[in-house]
């Protein structure tokens, strides 16, 4: 990825810039529940142009991040290989250069980070651990997977989720560096995702983290790998998270749904790029069908408590949707709330788009309230 460090620095700051912004909305449901937030981000984002075709209720601030996403003039990530999109610039970036413009304050990181590297089978794993600052421990912990469709991105690109989750609810954040395809077909990034879960249940104490109050949050394909870290957990017999947070999650293989259909052209993500991405990590193409991949097929029953959270703007909106009814269906307790005028990858965007600090004060007091 084109990412610099100083800037990366910046756009991690950047994330304590979320207040909760929703805290006095408890309300929980078993359905998607559509969300107007409150432009309470201090923000000079315009958008330079009308909104575009595939998103005519896209949000200005979210509008002015994609335009400056597309003016770095990069190759669709689909007409590339691997080693090529990967050096695209990412959402991350167009943020990043947004706040460094637009001269957009940011706090002092209230975490310290160190890394680990862990043995996994066939190789290692990296893991960037976020600790608070302030107090002693015992910290709840947050196991963390980030997105990039099994194929693209690293820590650095969702660093800001990462600290600005450690952060909001003062827990040690562990983010984790699962290897990618087409170099590491599936499953390994599941295997990865696991390993580094249990990693973190045996060895809770030495990073400052209390054994009883683990629990897993992931973006897009990481939101599918700690979905599936739940179901592996359970079938081991291991500690089961406390709670997952599942944000935009890939949880089936239909690329026909509804979102799918009116978001086919959407930006940052596409319908094409997630044929890339499925093609990339999948050994055959009917292996999608994998209830690790297509979570909807999957056993649900006996998974903790969840929080979805969906964009409108986002072919897999209704993936998210799916989901959720299906763990209802399973007897787990679900919350879902769909932030609207907002894209794919908006989460980690809570220093310009309104609506992702919101969403992450929401994922915050959920995390929060399964911990007590």
């Amino acid at each position: 990825m084109k990412s610099n460090l100083t800037k990366l620095s910046t756009a991690a700051l950047a994330l304590t810039f979320m207040v909760s912004a929703c805290s006095n909305d408890s309300k929980t449901s078993n359905h998607s529940d559509s969300l107007k937030t409150d432009s309470t981000v201090n923000s000079s984002l315009k958008p330079a142009g009308p909104p575009p075709e595939w998103g005519q209720s896209i949000k200005p601030e979210m509008q002015a991040v994609i335009e400056k996403l597309a003016s770095y003039g990069d190759k669709p990530i689909e007409t590339l290989d691997a080693t090529a999109a990967r050096k695209n610039h990412t959402p991350t970036d167009a943020v990043m250069d947004l706040i460094a413009a637009n001269k957009i304050e940011v706090p002092a990181p209230k975490v310290d980070t160190t890394g680990k590297d862990i043995d996994v089978a066939g190789g290692k794993v990296h893991l960037r651990i976020y600790t608070p600052k302030s107090g002693n421990g015992p910290f709840p912990v947050i196991v963390y997977y980030h997105g990039g469709g099994f194929v693209i991105a690293n820590l650095d690109v969702y660093n800001a989720s990462a600290q600005g989750l450690a952060e909001q609810v003062n827990a040690v954040v562990v983010s984790v560096a699962y290897r990618l395809a087409p170099e590491n077909k599936f499953p390994t990034a599941h295997n990865d995702a696991f390993a580094a879960y249990e990693w973190v249940v045996k060895n809770t104490t030495s990073i400052k983290g209390d054994p009883a109050k683990i629990a897993v949050v992931g973006e897009s394909a990481g939101g599918n790998l700690a979905a599936n870290v739940s179901i592996m957990a359970r079938d081991k017999n291991i500690m089961v998270p406390v709670h997952e947070v599942l944000v935009y999650p890939i949880a089936q293989a239909n690329m026909n749904t509804e979102s799918y259909k009116m978001y086919a052209n959407a930006k940052p993500l596409n319908k094409a790029m997630m044929g890339w991405f499925t093609e990339k990590y999948v050994n055959t193409m009917i292996e999608a069908q994998d209830p690790r991949i297509s979570l909807v097929n999957a056993k649900l029953k006996g998974l903790p408590s969840t929080t979805i959270i969906t964009a409108e703007i986002d072919p897999l909106h209704d993936d998210g949707t799916m989901l959720a009814n299906k763990l209802a269906e399973a007897g787990v307790k679900v919350t879902s709330r769909n932030y609207e005028g907002v894209t794919h990858e908006f989460f980690g965007m809570a220093a310009v788009v309104p609506e992702a600090k919101a969403a992450q004060a929401y994922a915050a007091d959920q995390l929060k309230a399964a911990f007590k």
